[in-house]
This record gives structure tokens, C-alpha cells and sequence, in this order.
């Protein structure tokens, strides 16, 4: 699928097919890919490299036109577990004209970011511009993910979210990788700055790219750090509840084994002969009560055993306090 763009009062809207400043092909078919390598002298490896989400960023420049390998963020995958991928996009300068040669087409020309554009080297910039802010859209949402994750897991026994978690620390790091290639990749282009001849008033908006797109890598890199560090913890924690459910259903089995004696004694002939003498609405009223009285003391006798194991100390009567001091 292809798409033209004119300029028009500093913004960009599509023209008619052959004309415009901009020229879109997302995923180009084979007649497209003809056009491309015969309208606009691109290369075949350039295309393939376009469209190869483990491309490599880098820039060349020579007299034919500027060609660069941009990495962008893909977007994101809502399945079993969320995906932040990232794509690659070539961005070829050509006398007169920019071509956008991307998988996917997610790029929004009508937003502010696209406004004062004059000729292809500021549509450059804007569309460096705009994938720099795409980055920092995706590390804040997955800041926002990973606190969530972190409350869930918190009184989760299942390793569902943890799992969630390891997929973003994945995410991240590719995510590292990208923006680190393109910052090399702008540091190539203000050196070619001069050859590109690209107006002062560019060159600075070259340079707060930069800045941010540098900002953007120690964003992603304490977001990682911060993640890996907690994932250790976080799995604690799950074993941690799972011990502790372990614990209870262990205590709740051993308090029903007397229990269970017990009920298995009454429910024989041996109790109606023990209570023939009484009647049977008391007998086993009480009986109940004498196995609620026995479990309750198994618990009191269990859980104090456990923690004085544990190393933890029983907790004190209220009514200590009001005894008078010797």
C-alpha cells in the first residue's frame, strides 16, 4: 500500500498518486518494490533491510541520496501476554521528495508533531521526532504495567503475572538496543550535517533529538534495572504465599484428624449405648461442642508451636496491661 503527501500551510495532506513531498509504502508488494527501485534508485538489500524488524540502524550518504535505517516501535500486541516489539523503517532522502518505506503504518501525519514542514530534511526530523516520543509513550506505559503486575503478584500463587513481568524486562531490552542504534545513527547525521545541507535552525533541532532520544536510553535502562531487580523479590513473594497456604492447609488437616476420630466414634453404636440415658437432641449437641472445643485447642496449640519455632513471640493478653505492677 503506497500514499502521497504534499505540503500544504506547513502541515502535510495526501495528494494524488505521482506528486507530493512524502511518499508512504508500508509492506510494498512486488509492483511497488519495482517502483521503488526504478522511480527512486533504491537499492533491493535497502528494502529487505526496511522491512527487517532485526535490522541493524546505520545512515549512508552519498551523492544519490541519504539513506537511513531507522528502528521504531511497533505497535503493541494485546495477546496471552502484551508485546512490545520493535520495527525497523528506511527513510531515503531523493532530490525533491522523502520515501517512508515501513511494515506498518502507524504513522499519524495530521499531529502537531508534523506541523511547519518545509521540505524533506524537516519531515526528517519530524518523523525522528515522532519515534522519539513513540519510545517514551511505550516506557511510560510499561511503568504503569509493571506497578500493576507488582500489586497483583503481591497476593498472587500463580505465576501468571510473573510471567507478564519477565516479557517486559524482554521488551525493554530490545527496546534498549533500538534506541541505543539510533542515537548512533543521529550522531551520524550531525556530522553530515554540512553535506546535507541542513539550516541552523535544523542542525539545533537535530541536537534536541539527540537529547532526547539519549534521555530516553537511561529511561529505559533504569526501568530495566529496576524491573531485574525486582523480579527476584516479586518471586519471593509468590513463594512466599504459597508456603504460607501450604501452612494453613496443613494445619487445617492436622486439626481435623482428632476431629475425625472422634466423628468416627460417635458415628458407631458404641455412643448411643454410652447415652442410651439421655437424650439424643443433648448428646450430641454436646458432642459437638466437645469437637468444637478440640479443634479450637489443636489451633491454639498448633500455631504456638509454630511460632515459637519461628522465632516469634506470642502475642500478649490485653488484660496484662491492667494488672498492677509488683
Amino acid at each position: 500500500m503506497k500514499s502521497n503527501y504534499e505540503v500544504h500551510e506547513g502541515g502535510l495532506r495526501p495528494c494524488e498518486e505521482g506528486a507530493g513531498l512524502i511518499r508512504v509504502f508500508v509492506a510494498p508488494g512486488r509492483e511497488e518494490r519495482k517502483e521503488l527501485i526504478e522511480v527512486f534508485g533504491l537499492d533491493s538489500y535497502d528494502l529487505d533491510a526496511a522491512l527487517d524488524p532485526d535490522e541493524i540502524p546505520r545512515l549512508e550518504v552519498s551523492t544519490a541520496g541519504t539513506t537511513m535505517i531507522w528502528k521504531q516501535p511497533k505497535n503493541v500486541s494485546v495477546g496471552a501476554q502484551l508485546r512490545f516489539d520493535v520495527g525497523s523503517a528506511g527513510l531515503f532522502l531523493r532530490p525533491g521528495a522523502m520515501v517512508l518505506v515501513t511494515s506498518e503504518d502507524h504513522v499519524p501525519f495530521g499531529e502537531r508533531e508534523f506541523r511547519s514542514v518545509r521540505d524533506a530534511s524537516d519531515m526528517l526530523l519530524k518523523m525522528l521526532l515522532h519515534t522519539v516520543h513513540h519510545f517514551q509513550g511505550h516506557l511510560k506505559v510499561i511503568k504503569q504495567i509493571t506497578a500493576e503486575l507488582g500489586t497483583k503478584i503481591n497476593v498472587s500463587m500463580e505465576n501468571r503475572y510473573y510471567l507478564q513481568m519477565i516479557a517486559l524486562s524482554e521488551s525493554l531490552i530490545y527496546y534498549i538496543d533500538a534506541i541505543e542504534g539510533n542515537v548512533a545513527v543521529i550522531n551520524k547525521l550531525r556530522a553530515a550535517a554540512d553535506r546535507l545541507s541542513f539550516t541552523p535552525s535544523q542542525v539545533d533541532t537535530l541536537h534536541d533529538i539527540l537529547l532526547d532520544t539519549q534521555q530516553c536510553v537511561r529511561q529505559a535502562n533504569i526501568y530495566s534495572d529496576v524491573l531485574s531487580g525486582l523480579m527476584d523479590a516479586r518471586g519471593n513473594v509468590i513463594n512466599t504465599n504459597i508456603s504460607v497456604l501450604l501452612k494453613n492447609l496443613t494445619l487445617i488437616s492436622v486439626i481435623f484428624l482428632p476431629l475425625n476420630l472422634l466423628a468416627s466414634i460417635g458415628g458407631m453404636s458404641e455412643f448411643s449405648t454410652w447415652t442410651q440415658h439421655v437424650d439424643w437432641r443433648i448428646a450430641y449437641a454436646a458432642f459437638v461442642l466437645g469437637m468444637a472445643v478440640v479443634g479450637w485447642c489443636t489451633w491454639m496449640l498448633l500455631t504456638r508451636v509454630l511460632n515459637r519455632r519461628a522465632g516469634e513471640q506470642p502475642r500478649r493478653r490485653p488484660w496484662r496491661w491492667l494488672r498492677p505492677a509488683r
